[in-house]
């Protein structure tokens, strides 16, 4: 145990009264300099904002330099409100800013007012002073507390190389918690000491291995621009970076088509399965399939609206309305059209073909009638709003839900015909309809609940293509083509003849579209199913069964 004598204690009392006394010093002189201080950056923005009443370019660059090294918070609002033109001066010098919002602000102060004055006259800009604006805006948002906007900022910064820009980018580097956000503060360091000529070699290399982990056309520029006039060494290795950065950047363009060929898909097996069924088991060509799908469509629409009128809280829930009512609208619909015309044309392909067209054009008239001709906006909820960013691919919630989407469906539909009783009939007329008859399977209501199963999943497909495409009465028509060509492919009535074919010719075609075009892939692809249908006839996957019609 250690002891203190009364000295001592008199002694540790003393060196405290000391440093406290020492310590209130200390504090009386911070807050001597903030309050001298916090005068002089009001009388800097003062006189940046006066310069504006000049009515000259000249000025007004001075005034936007001088305004981003003021530190005023309101800084951010009044460059924003400068590039947009919302930034107005008074007759007696006064400068006031709306914001996106359209509230006023004093931009001295930076408190709201009423209005902004009558008599106000909106800053000139031109090319040369919005790049300056942005560079600026960049800067000053460096420093904000949303992270999106931090990120973005940095972004900005890069893009421009301004160098004066670097003690910014470093300051704000230094306090960045968010590891995404660092390293594109990092990256952005790198393309600032890159164009700054200060800059050592050393120091050049090392900004040249930062950039090079990059894979965008921002990091190409900024090394690009580093080979001009360079040493021998930099120029190498910042095109070494740069041939490192194009060959990844080809290898995600890939992934990207392959992605985008695989969403594409996922459209075709939705629009196609329901068509896969009708045709597979009935034989019927149906082309009101398209207008199933449309119907699903309209189905979302009708349900939208009765949520944005009655409960629109609860907006995110409409899609889960929608989908079984889809199902049962154009299910219903189906079986109607089985039960009052098809069934009397069975063995009559061409007047099946006739009949159907028909009805595709009554349905047609009937929603234009019912809805007008134009197009209906569908919303999309929170949940399918947005996009990622997965391994330099863009990736977007509403695709990225549909393709799970099509699976569950696809899932459910092979539980139902592998599982149930019901499945096992339609299984049966598939095969060999008259040995199924021969056996007391009921076809005729075999075809037309089949008939409706299929249209109703063409009112599911709607409503998932309601969310990425058009709502419009011909939206069913951009459809019917693709469809018939995933079912023809894959093989009649082979739901995984279906499923492959669906996912294989989306993907074709979005890795030929960057090669050949949008409308020469589309030729090329039909060319080459013509070519492979000659060869198999029966598709992919073709049935096998001892049917006695064959």
């Amino acid at each position: 145990m250690t002891f203190i004598s009364g000295r001592q204690t008199g002694r540790l009392s003393a060196l405290r009264d000391c440093g406290g006394r020492a310590l209130v010093r200390v504090l009386a002189v911070l807050a001597l300099f903030a309050a001298l201080a916090l005068p002089a950056a009001a009388a800097s923005l003062q006189e940046a904002l006066a310069r504006f009443a000049a009515n000259d370019f000249s000025e007004t660059a001075k005034a936007i330099d001088e305004i981003a090294e003021s530190g005023a918070p309101q800084a951010v609002g009044l460059m924003d409100a400068l590039l947009n033109r919302r930034l107005a001066v008074t007759p007696d010098g006064g400068v006031f800013f709306t914001d996106a919002q359209g509230r006023a602000f004093d931009a001295l102060i930076g408190n709201p007012v009423a209005a902004v004055p009558k008599g106000a006259q909106l800053v000139r800009t031109n090319n040369k002073l919005r790049g300056q604006i942005e560079n600026s805006l960049g800067t000053l948002r460096l420093q904000v507390a949303d992270p999106a906007k931090r990120r973005e900022a940095a972004e900005v910064v890069l893009r421009a190389r301004d160098v004066t820009a670097l003690p910014a980018v470093r300051a704000a580097l230094s306090r960045e918690h968010d590891p995404v956000i660092a390293k594109v503060l990092r990256e952005t360091e790198a393309a600032l000491v890159l164009a700054s000529p200060e800059s050592s070699t050393d120091q050049k290399l090392l900004a040249i291995s930062v950039l090079r982990t990059r894979s965008d056309q921002d990091a190409i520029a900024a090394l690009r621009a580093a080979t001009a006039g360079a040493p021998f060494s930099i120029a190498q290795e910042a095109r070494r970076a740069i041939v490192a950065i194009e060959k990844r950047l080809e290898i995600q363009t890939a992934m990207q088509n392959v992605w985008y060929g695989l969403s594409l898909g996922s459209v075709l097996l939705l629009a196609a399965i329901g068509l896969a069924i009708t045709f597979g088991v009935m034989g019927v060509i149906n082309m009101a399939h398209g207008e199933m799908v449309m119907l699903g469509a309209y189905t979302t629409f009708v349900v939208q609206e009765l949520f944005r009128a009655y409960a629109p809280g609860a907006f995110d829930f409409s899609l889960a309305i929608a989908l079984p009512l889809a199902f049962l609208v154009s299910g219903l619909v189906g079986i109607a059209i089985e039960r009052g015309i098809i069934r009397f044309l069975y063995g009559r392909p061409l007047e099946t073909l006739l009949a159907t067209w028909g009805v595709s054009l009554i349905l047609q008239q009937a929603v234009r009638t019912a809805f007008g001709p134009t197009n209906r906006e569908v919303g999309n909820p929170s949940f399918m709003s947005g996009a990622f960013d997965l391994w330099g691919m863009q990736i977007t919630y509403g695709r990225l839900w549909i393709v799970v989407f099509t699976l569950v469906v696809f899932a459910g539909l092979l539980l139902l015909l592998k599982a149930t009783s019901f499945g096992l009939r339609m299984r049966a007329v598939t095969q060999n309809r008259r040995m199924a008859a021969s056996m007391g399977i009921p076809t005729a209501r075999v075809d037309a609940l089949t008939f409706g199963l299929g249209s109703g999943i063409a009112g599911v497909a709607g409503v998932a293509l309601s969310q990425i495409d058009n709502v419009s009465p011909n939206l069913g028509q951009s459809y019917i083509i693709d469809s018939f060509m995933v079912v023809v492919f894959g093989g009649v009535g082979n739901l995984w003849g279906t499923f492959v074919s669906a996912f294989a010719l989306g993907i074709a075609n979005k890795l030929m579209e960057p090669v050949a075009g949008a409308v020469l892939a589309k030729i090329l692809i039909l060319v080459l199913l013509i070519l492979f249908i000659q060869k198999r006839p029966r598709g992919l996957f073709a049935l096998k069964g001892r049917a006695v019609e064959s």
